[in-house]
């Protein structure tokens, strides 16, 4: 195992002392001992620079299941080292923040960064693993981690609302996403990304192609809050905002955004995969920024402004799919969507993880974010509004911060969709940059929003229920980094060119690169009087006149139904689920074992004897079956009476006695077949039952007399006869048909040489079967926790 195994898998190593520390050192904010991780981490990916950039990729295995081709593949290039820079260096700010934002006394730490840091490691294993079963089990890690965030204070009905949301819309896509990885392993032979890259030819002639890319692009729209699976981002708001700033901003919501861009050398030639990844993001730009305006709640709005964001990066993948329109500059290929598409995603992560922070401060230090009830603090938290100009002017796309240069680099890359000659672009292609610049427009007026709103105006301290002030400045700290980054990057943009940019795209679009040659990026801030220019002084005319006169077009949001909205759909398909669910269990679960032993056995013997009859499959072949002894007789004739006793005892301690006489005969009958470990389990289980029924036999309620009701007795007689009839001929018909030789004798000769072991029967549990031995354990170990839980809760309702 390599040392980036072990940078993966350290974030679940810590988690496991974080509950140790929390619990031995109460003095101490729990979050000091996570800080360092990240922090090293991060210093740890920078050492890949100078190879990365240089055109150069690292690759480590480690076998997992390698006869299944499951190998825990790791693999470094442009694209895996831009998002694992992202994660640990947006994780090392989210962390010292949240020592600050979160009391070290009200909170249960422990918990938080339990899952803060599963988050973190199961981010890193997306992406930057090679093998795709791989970043998928690490991916649906990620949708578990964020359930427990978002849901982390579970006391309040709407943080258990939206982890029930985000986690059945982004579980159901990551299922379909497996579903599109095994369609990709039929056609290619492998998990491996690089080498389903390598045999593009034969992935791309199959017939299984379009669907594999269906389902593949249904789990990264579903993770990454596209319409209309977009309806679980805003509820996750409820979440501490440490995590809508992490999660909800540069690292979870992105984890779709990467699966586009690490697939897009398989599927991006198609028209498909255009149409879909293009028209989905554009119409997510657009739905989410004009939904953000109407939004009361500070972090309402960022949210719907995130999806907006991630809208637009999706677009740009799907536009950049083309790789239709290209610069000549310097002899190097410039392709404009792409690098708009990497810029932009590294210009969000700074923007928005600071806006995320500044309103965590704002909500914080005045106990609301309900803009309504805010106004007049740029006096009395000047640096905190200095943060909030910096970030929402940068995400208007005003100059001279970062967002500008990439919000102008994404409207190039619209206006030359129009310019593009196939699929017939050139006219209804024009939907691209008519639908950008509008949603730029509402963009603008929901950035002014956020700061005019909040920091301007007439103070209404009686609305506030805590009195405003700045915040600390440890709470200052991370929004400060990120907010310098904005005003770096977009004064020095090229800073990232070399390093971050160009490696990246080498992975997004491997193919439109020849052998000794590599993406030249040279991000500028004047470009000329072009349409683009024109198009950022419209968005800046027409957002300013919108913001001003919003009182007064704001109603047309009440003009849409609200019987109609995706939210009202997904509210009454749950409740409907729930209801027709209840109903049904109402049907069955009767709290009577006899009722549920019924349709279990009248099922099972009804299906399996028609199936045995109807395919001709009973066989009845004695011709090599050992003779009966007559100890066997004897045994069978005991286990016989034995049970018939169990049925009409009249007394519980005459039915306990018998019934363990049958479990003891069956034990001879072990030892008669020479199976002594079998004889001595079953005599334990046996000896341990029969203790237990004694032992509560004081609580057993007394045996009635016999009934009268002949019917209740004639329902026990046949569906008794039934499972009994149904399994005696399948066991006959199991034994007549060989239709391979017996496993026994491979048995026979590896339990030794291979297992090194002289217990044939524990070599098969331990060993030939160990997954499901280990699984099995697993299943006792939750039933186990589950029982200890509900024991606890109960104690303390006693206790209240």
């Amino acid at each position: 195992m390599s040392l980036l195994h072990l940078v993966i898998l350290s974030p679940f190593i810590l988690a496991i002392f974080i509950p140790l520390f929390y619990k031995s050192f109460r003095n101490i904010h729990t979050g000091w001992f996570v800080l360092p991780l990240p922090i090293i981490l991060f210093a740890y990916f920078t050492q890949f620079f100078t190879g990365v950039s240089s055109g150069n990729a690292y690759f480590y295995s480690f076998n997992w299941i390698p006869s299944l081709g499951i190998n825990f593949d790791v693999y470094v290039d442009g694209l895996g080292l831009l998002f694992a820079l992202l994660i640990t260096g947006i994780g090392s700010l989210v962390v010292l923040y949240s020592i600050y934002y979160l009391s070290k006394t009200k909170e249960a730490l422990h918990s938080f960064y339990v899952y803060l840091l599963l988050f973190m490691g199961a981010m890193l294993g997306v992406v930057l693993s090679d093998n795709l079963i791989v970043l998928y089990s690490f991916w649906e890690l990620t949708s578990l981690s964020s359930f427990l965030l978002i849901g982390y204070w579970y006391e309040r009905e709407k943080s258990r609302y939206g982890a029930q949301k985000s986690m059945l819309i982004t579980v159901s896509g990551g299922l379909a996403m497996l579903a599109g990885v095994v369609l990709l392993y039929l056609m290619g032979g492998t998990f491996s990304v690089r080498e389903l890259i390598a045999n593009l030819d034969i992935i791309t002639a199959s017939e299984l192609f379009i669907p594999a890319l269906i389902l593949i692009l249904f789990g990264a729209f579903t993770k990454s809050a596209q319409f209309p699976f977009h309806i679980w981002l805003p509820d996750a708001m409820e979440a501490p905002t440490p995590v809508s700033a992490y999660l909800h901003s540069a690292t979870m919501v992105k984890a779709g955004i990467y699966l586009l861009a690490r697939l897009s050398p398989i599927f991006a030639d198609h028209v498909v995969w255009f149409v879909l990844v293009s028209s989905v993001g554009i119409v997510t730009l657009f739905w989410g920024s004009f939904s953000a305006v109407k939004q009361t709640d500070l972090k309402g709005i960022l949210a719907f402004s995130t999806i907006s964001q991630l809208g637009l990066i999706t677009s740009l993948i799907g536009v950049g799919s083309a790789a239709l329109y290209y610069d000549f500059l310097d002899d190097n290929i410039y392709i404009v969507a792409i690098t708009a598409a990497v810029f932009h995603l590294i210009n969000h992560a700074t923007f928005k993880g600071s806006l995320f922070m500044v309103v965590g401060i704002i909500d914080h230090e005045t106990g609301t974010r309900d803009i309504r009830k805010l106004g007049g603090l740029m006096s009395l938290m000047p640096i905190t509004f200095t943060l909030a100009l910096i970030g929402c002017f940068s995400m208007a796309g005003l100059p001279p911060f970062n967002g500008f240069l990439s919000k102008e680099m994404f409207f190039t890359g619209m206006v030359n969709v129009t310019k593009m000659d196939i699929y017939n672009l050139e006219t209804w292609g024009l939907l691209f940059p008519v639908l950008a610049w509008i949603a730029s427009v509402f963009t603008f007026v929901y950035s002014m929003v956020i700061v005019f709103k909040t920091f301007t105006g007439k103070y209404q301290p009686e609305k506030l229920e805590k009195k405003p002030h700045e915040a600390p400045i440890g709470m200052l700290i991370s929004p400060i980094i990120l907010a310098s980054l904005v005003v770096i990057f977009g004064l020095f943009p090229n800073l990232l060119s070399h390093s971050i940019i160009e490696p990246a795209m080498a992975s997004i679009a491997p193919r439109l690169l020849g052998p000794g040659e590599q993406f030249y990026v040279h991000i500028y801030h004047w470009h000329g009087f072009n349409t683009e220019l024109f198009m950022t002084l419209g968005v800046i005319g027409v957002g300013i006149l919108l913001f001003l006169t919003l009182q007064k077009w704001s109603s047309i949001y009440n003009v849409f139904p609200k019987e109609l909205t995706l939210n009202n759909f997904y509210d009454k398909g749950i409740v409907g689920i729930d209801r027709s669910s209840n109903k049904l269990m109402k049907l069955f679960m009767t709290g009577f074992i006899r009722d549920y032993l019924v349709i279990i056995f009248a099922f099972f013997g009804a299906l399996m004897l028609s199936t045995l009859f109807i395919k001709d499959g009973f066989v009845a072949d004695f011709s090599d079956t050992a003779p009966i002894g007559v100890y066997e007789v004897i045994l069978s004739i005991v286990m016989v009476i034995g049970a018939a006793t169990t049925l009409f005892a009249r007394s519980r301690l005459t039915a306990i006695i018998s019934l363990g006489v049958v479990g003891y005969t069956l034990s001879l009958f072990f030892v008669l077949f020479r199976a002594p470990d079998l004889a001595l389990t079953q005599l334990v289980v046996e000896t341990v039952s029969v203790a237990l029924f004694l032992l509560c036999f004081y609580y057993l309620p007394e045996l009635k007399k016999k009934s009268k009701r002949l019917k209740f007795r004639l329902t026990n007689l046949i569906i008794a006869v039934m499972a009994g009839t149904t399994v005696t001929l399948f066991g006959i018909s199991a034994n007549s048909t060989r239709l391979f030789d017996s496993i026994s004798e491979f048995f026979i000769e590896a339990s030794y040489k291979e297992a090194g072991g002289k217990n044939m029967v524990n070599v098969i549990l331990a060993d030939f079967r160990g997954f499901d031995t280990m699984f099995e354990v697993v299943v006792l170990g939750i039933a186990a926790f589950g029982v200890y839980a509900m024991i606890r809760l109960r104690i303390r309702g006693n206790d209240r």
